[in-house]
């Protein structure tokens, strides 16, 4: 009788989990024809179906149910038994999975993603970037990388620098054609490049002035869903651009671009990583967490 891996037990419940190959492979990182054979293969082996498969949906068969709720437990006693073993490493070694949004990605690729691989060669790094909040534990990610306002209460979260800060921006040649905005309600009348949320909806502007809220419901002429390509468009001077301060701190350092109504900008929730509690967490975990603690302690300076 052929043996099985846990390999092959993993792709089973990310596939449950998720509902969907493709997302299960993801998490897995592995191809989704991949994916498909080690399940194909394992039914095979079992003699039963796991999974009712069609076009458009996966959905588990009451074979797969029952599979999982038995074999899940102990997979998890399995799982945890390795991580024991590996938090004795001498050598951190092993790929950390990272869920964030782009633009804190882009805020500490850096300084602690990629200084990790450089102290660390044996670990690997996995990050999605996405701008849904997700259960990083359910969705098999070690970290998440979000602003603390949105960390679950359940989670073990560290700040990894100061507060954050929208900047509205402009260049000085689109500025010289249309004039200075010095109140939010000015921008009514300019060119704003607009940003398209992950649900589908348009990002209000937000401002405050004496401690009151206020949200803008800005026009233009380019409506993009991602910050980088905003950023082109604005360097261009096709408008007026709505940032997370850290997308554009060089350009306005640089005189690229021209920060407008600072006062109307304050402070934020900072940065933070997050992660579940963990009883043994390997070695590759723990250095992360230090690292992270060095670079929030460097930021805090």
């Amino acid at each position: 009788m052929r043996s099985h891996s846990l390999a092959e037990f993993d792709a089973v419940i990310a596939i449950g989990r998720r509902g969907s190959f493709r997302a299960a492979a993801l998490e897995l990182s592995v191809s989704t024809s991949a994916l498909s054979t080690t399940i194909a293969r394992l039914e095979g082996q079992l003699g039963v179906r796991l999974f009712n498969r069609t076009t458009r949906s996966v959905a588990l068969t009451e074979a797969g149910r029952r599979f999982i709720e038995q074999v899940a437990p102990a997979l998890s006693d399995i799982h945890e038994a390795l991580d024991t073993v590996r938090s004795q490493q001498d050598i951190p070694a092993g790929t950390l999975r990272i869920n964030t949004f782009a633009t804190a990605g882009r805020e500490i690729l850096e300084s602690l993603m990629l200084e990790c691989l450089r102290r660390f060669p044996q670990i690997r790094i996995d990050v999605v970037t996405e701008g849904n909040l997700v259960d990083i534990v359910a969705d098999g990610f070690d970290f998440g990388i979000r602003s603390q306002n949105l960390v679950p209460s359940d989670m073990i979260a560290m700040p990894l620098g100061p507060a954050q800060r929208h900047a509205v921006v402009a260049t000085s040649a689109y500025l010289a054609e249309r004039g200075l905005p010095r109140v939010p309600a000015d921008l009514v009348g300019h060119a704003c490049i607009r940003t398209r949320l992950p649900n589908g909806a348009l990002l209000r502007w937000q401002f405050e002035s004496e401690g009151e809220p206020l949200q803008l419901d800005v026009d233009g002429p380019l409506t993009l869903d991602e910050a980088s390509l905003a950023r082109i468009a604005v360097l261009a001077s096709v408008g007026i651009g709505y940032f997370m301060e850290s997308d554009v701190r060089e350009d306005i350092a640089a005189g690229r671009l021209v920060r407008l109504l600072a006062d109307w900008t304050p402070p934020l929730a900072p940065l933070c990583l997050y992660y579940p509690s963990r009883r043994n967490p390997p070695a590759a975990f723990k250095v992360f967490v230090d690292l992270a603690r060095e670079l929030a302690r460097a930021r805090a300076a």
